[in-house]
């Protein structure tokens, strides 16, 4: 860091350039990071995978299927119904990559009443499915009495990206005009209000830049288009807010030169531990093994390195070259005897120290307590506005088609030579028939169903092609070489626990079958691994990120319990910035459509917001540290350490809130969700923590607050 600060002081104009350069390079590629992106990434490395490529390649049940939702008006005749459902099927025909169309023409239960679906498998991936979708929609001719919407998970997903450039765009425009208003409110001058915003627009450009390029390379999922600029944006300005915050003090006390290495050796410090902290938090993200997570905490990473470059070196370069003008604007506050709002505040917490600590504590807990409702669900297409063409069909199809009351499962049982024994035929009617007799199983439909046939009459037709020809066609939806396919209904939402126990049970029952081994698949299959994936090593994810941080923030203080503390702080604010969230969404408050928290964001909100809060703690604890080290009165420290930093720290978390907030208004509820939530755990922080409760328990706690290695006496 130092050699950093002597290049940056001596060079400032060659930094300038260096950076100018890095924008002008790796921003022309930023505008191309959507391009590379693929799909959300909540992809789990289980058995739903294996069974949906079996289903669509052996049984031709498309994965990921396009499905077009009919609606006739009532005055249409159903035989007119049909007809048109016809032609709308063959002018899709002949489109690239289109190998499946499963028509309601064709198989029953595909018309109900004023409604019918079509389901198209494609070759392409979902994320390649843009240019598809829009052939589709110029190929479907309009009637007047039909109405044809498209749903399904790349449609789905093809409009969640569309919503989510939309949001960063709405965001973007309204986010750095109010961190500009705020910075310039703060330092009361235009040349210190710039420096942050240029550190954060070319470490948000730079960063998406190089995400483009390592997009070229691996998978990404689109979330990183709404986390790059949110956390970039937030962590550049901050960090360069605590620099150019520290060089306003010492320029007024002394030379540049000796002002930019007293800002360098102390906020510069304080900003390289803040990174660590950050840093470890994403880097416990990593424990948990889908795309999702580790593409995001990547991109996360990317822009935090940028950030921290970008804080030592083109700062203090803008530093040294723009100083006069620095100099020339009103000075800070930041001794006791200048009283402000802040000192006040300070004064009036610290001579009440167990009061204040109870009511922060109450407040904290009245944010709380609404967490114990928190439901969370994987996001579908509900989680786009209510206007959107596949929301509209996805619900019509759901309300038509879809069970109300269970879940559908496939299982696959997969004989041991070639075709199917005898032995396989009677292992998998027993396996039916125990499956039937199961309490939580609502229904089962097999060959042996269908057909309504036994073993004795389907082995042997399975053995010659010519007398099973025809039930070819129910056949083939059953039996493909050594396979069988059974599907059936299990009472019960996807996500409800006793549908993911059930899974579990029956899952380690198929592994470990000599008889028949089986597989389990299906959109309940698919929620059960994802939410395993992510609760199995949340403690792992958790007991990472405490111990790291702890760790570096007794390297910082060389403190037992300013550590503990700090953390325990940082707990208690993304407790409740959760609760808030739950409160919000699921009750519907402040005119917000009822919904439920979707699974990644609590974890996406720890591991920024956890980060992020650890900055303004060290921040904090870094002034009080450095008083205390002065001058060893625990008092006048926390009381100095709050007058010089309470404002720079309330503006960081007003600048963090503008830059977040404003996702709230998007049309994705995800995206809504991740920017109230990093919100409200920073007004949380930056108020009730920091100016209540933190200096009162250092208070309250005295000399003890530095006790640890070399440092014995406390008292």
């Amino acid at each position: 860091m130092q050699k950093l600060s002597m290049l940056s002081i001596r060079y400032p104009k060659l930094i300038l350039c260096l950076w100018i350069l890095f924008f002008l390079y790796f921003g022309f590629f930023a505008p191309r990071l959507p391009s590379v992106l693929k799909d959300h990434g909540l992809i789990s490395d289980g058995t739903f995978a294996q069974v949906e490529q079996r289903l669509s390649a052996d049984f031709h049940i498309p994965d990921h299927p396009v499905i077009l939702v009919f609606e006739k008006k009532t005055s249409l005749a159903p035989k007119k119904f049909q007809s048109l459902i016809q032609q709308e099927i063959w002018s899709l025909r002949g489109m690239e990559g289109l190998r499946e169309i499963i028509s309601p023409l064709e198989n029953e239960g595909m018309i109900q009443g004023n409604f019918a679906y079509v389901l198209l498998g494609f070759n392409q991936n979902p994320y390649e499915m843009k240019p598809v979708l829009h052939e589709i929609q110029t190929r479907l001719p309009s009637h007047r009495d039909l109405t044809v919407r498209m749903t399904g998970k790349s449609v789905v997903q093809e409009d969640v990206n569309r919503a989510s450039q939309h949001d960063l765009r709405k965001a973007e425009s309204l986010g750095l005009p109010a961190a500009f208003l705020i910075l310039w409110i703060a330092f009361g001058g235009l040349a210190s209000a710039l420096i942050p915003i240029i550190v954060g627009i070319i470490g948000v450009a730079g960063s998406m830049g190089i995400m483009y390029w390592i997009g070229t390379r691996i998978d990404l999922s689109n979330f990183v288009l709404n986390v790059i600029p949110m956390v970039g944006l937030a962590l550049s300005i901050d960090f360069a807010l605590m620099m150019v915050s520290r060089f306003r003090e010492e320029i007024h006390a002394g030379p540049v030169g000796q002002a930019l290495l007293v800002t360098m050796q102390t906020a510069g410090r304080a900003v390289l531990f803040s990174a660590l902290s950050v840093f470890l938090g994403l880097m416990g993200i990593l424990f948990i093994p889908l795309p999702i997570f580790s593409t995001i905490a990547l991109g996360a990473m990317t822009v935090l390195a940028v950030s921290v470059l970008l804080t030592l070196t083109l700062v203090p370069a803008l530093l040294k070259l723009w100083w006069p003008a620095i100099l020339a604007e009103r000075k800070p506050h930041v001794t006791p005897s200048r009283r402000n709002v802040w000192l006040t505040i300070a004064h009036l917490v610290m001579r009440r120290p167990v009061q204040m600590s109870v009511l922060a504590t109450c407040i904290l807990l009245c944010c709380i307590l609404p967490l114990s409702k928190m439901k969370i669900v994987i996001p579908d297409a509900t989680s786009l506005p209510q206007d959107y063409e596949s929301r509209i069909a996805y619900e019509d199809y759901q309300a038509h088609f879809g069970s109300q009351t269970g879940t559908d499962v496939y299982l696959i049982m997969q004989g041991k030579s070639a075709s199917l024994s005898r032995s396989d035929w009677m292992n998998a009617a027993a396996l039916i028939a125990k499956v039937e007799r199961d309490p939580l199983v609502e229904g089962v439909t097999s060959l042996f169903s269908t057909l309504r046939m036994t073993t004795d009459q389907l082995y042997p037709l399975s053995q010659n092609p010519s007398s099973k020809a025809k039930y070819e066609r129910v056949w083939q939806s059953f039996v493909h070489n050594n396979e069988m396919l059974v599907q059936f209904r299990l009472k019960g939402e996807s996500s409800s626990p006793e549908v993911m126990d059930w899974l579990r049970r029956w899952e380690r029952e198929g592994t470990s079958s000599a008889a028949l081994p089986f597989l389990l698949g299906g959109e309940a299959k698919y929620q059960q691994e994802i939410f395993d994936d992510i609760f199995d090593n949340i403690p792992k994810v958790l007991l990472f990120i405490l111990v790291s941080n702890y760790i570096i923030l007794f390297m910082a203080f060389r403190s037992v319990l300013i550590p503990l503390k700090t953390i325990l702080m940082n707990l208690l604010s993304l407790g409740a910035s959760f609760g808030i969230l739950a409160w919000l969404f699921q009750e519907g408050h402040l005119g917000l459509e009822p919904s439920r928290i979707a699974i990644m964001i609590p974890v996406f909100i720890f591991g920024l917001a956890f980060g992020i809060s650890m900055d303004y703690g060290v921040f904090l604890v870094s002034r009080i540290y450095e008083e205390y080290q002065r001058t060893g009165d625990n008092h006048r420290a926390v009381l100095i350490g709050l007058g010089c930093i309470s404002k720079i720290i309330n503006s960081a978390a007003a600048i963090m809130i503008a830059v977040t907030l404003p996702f709230a208004f998007g049309d994705v509820v995800g995206v809504k969700q991740l920017g109230i939530g990093i919100a409200a755990a920073i007004f949380i922080d930056a108020t009730v923590i920091r100016l209540m409760l933190v200096p009162a328990l250092m208070v309250i706690l005295g000399k003890w607050n530095w006790w640890g290695p070399h440092r014995g006496r406390t008292g």
